[in-house]
Parts: C-alpha cells; structure tokens; sequence
C-alpha cells in the first residue's frame, strides 16, 4: 500500500488549497469509504488525478465522463486515471500519464502535492491511490480518444457546493451515496464520494440536504 501524506509544505499551494493539503496528513480511508481494502496484494494498483487548478470561475477540479461504449463504467464521470502499468514509477506517474491520455493535460503544468490514502473499488479490483495536485500552468484539455472519453471539464468549487447540485442517489442493488450535478454531467459512486470528502477536508462545504435521495436511473436521465 502506498504511504499517504503531504508531497509539499501547505505554505507552497495556493491559500484556497492549504487547508485541504494540511489535512491529509491526519486522515485514512474512513474519511471517503466505509468500504475495507482486501489483503495486501490481492488487489490490482491503479491511481486518479485530483487536479486543482483555478480558472475563470475560482478553484476547480478537472473531471471527465467515459464513453458510454467502454465495457467498464460506461458513462460515468471519474478522475482521469487508470490501472498502474508495469514501467510506471509509482502511483503520481500512473496518474500523471492517464490524465494525458484520456485528457492531454501536460504533466509540465501539474504538481502533485499530496497522496491521499489508498482506496478499494470491489467492482474492478482496484486498489486506488489518489493523487492531489495543483495545475499551477493549465493547459488545454479535450477527449483525447473518444472510444475512451465523452468530454472533459473543469468544474468549479462553487458550483460543486451549491447545495442546490449536491443530493445522494439509490441504485437498485442498496447503494446509497453522495452525487453532484454538474452541467451534463451526474458525478456519483467513487468519484462523488472522494469528492464529498475533500469538500470537506478543504473547508468548502455548506450545509445541503442529506435526505433528498435519488432514484439513480431517474438522476442519470435528467442530466
């Protein structure tokens, strides 16, 4: 398992973003799962770019929705990332190098800043380390492959924490969990919960409703 933690001192992101890499240095997986990791070594690695960057509209976070034609997650929005390869250097170049695949985000412009603790995806296995970092030199991004990708987008904080676009939605096996709406977009499951904590662990939350819940078919319908 990878070791979790600051990559820099606080001090050297930007003030909006401090608060959030301070944080990590004082949390475990409980903060975005109730889901246990599988003995070590049974799961396969993998890593997501947590990518902060600030635009026209305050700080933002780069997410992407998969092409409904992929046989895992269709349609889903996610992190950029993906399974380690055998010649990646850890974690941070598993994920620097599928943001430019599935993105073209050059990794000259991105500065990993943190590792947050390893979470477990049972439905594919993976074990998953996200990365945080700060775009401190954005470049621009688009579907690199659309057989892979169905578009890019930089979605700001705000809009995320406006309660109006954050409720939980249920899906037909049980699942109850955190999702966003986004302009064409409805972030849920593992990406919506590893946002919901960051929010939280960045200090950007604000009161929203828990109890509104979501039939999930119908909130996928109505994005």
């Amino acid at each position: 398992m990878t070791r979790p933690g600051p990559l820099v001192d606080p001090s050297e992101v930007p003030e909006w973003m401090s608060g959030l890499v301070e944080a990590v240095d004082a949390i475990d997986s409980t903060a975005f799962t109730r889901i246990s990791p599988p003995p070590e070594g049974t799961a396969r690695p993998a890593a997501v770019l947590v990518l902060f960057g600030e635009g026209e509209n305050g700080p933002d976070v780069l997410l992407l929705r998969r092409a409904d034609s992929l046989g895992s997650h269709p349609g889903q929005v996610a992190f950029p990332g993906g399974g380690a390869d055998p010649t990646d250097d850890g974690p941070v170049d598993t994920a620097l190098r599928e943001a430019l695949e599935e993105t073209g985000v050059l990794r000259e412009g991105v500065r990993p800043v943190a590792l947050l603790p390893d979470l477990y995806v049972p439905v594919s296995s993976y074990l998953v380390t996200p990365v945080l970092a700060h775009w401190d030199r954005p470049s621009p991004v688009a579907p690199v492959d659309p057989g892979e990708t169905a578009a890019v987008a930089r979605v700001p904080i705000s809009h995320l924490v406006d309660p109006a676009n954050r409720f939980r939605v249920r899906h037909s096996s049980g699942y109850q969990g955190p999702a966003f709406s986004a302009p064409g977009m409805l972030v849920w499951g593992f990406t919506a919960g590893l946002l919901s904590g960051l929010l939280t662990l960045g200090g950007w939350e604000r009161p929203w409703n828990h109890a509104d819940v979501r039939d999930l078919e119908l909130a996928l319908r109505a994005t």
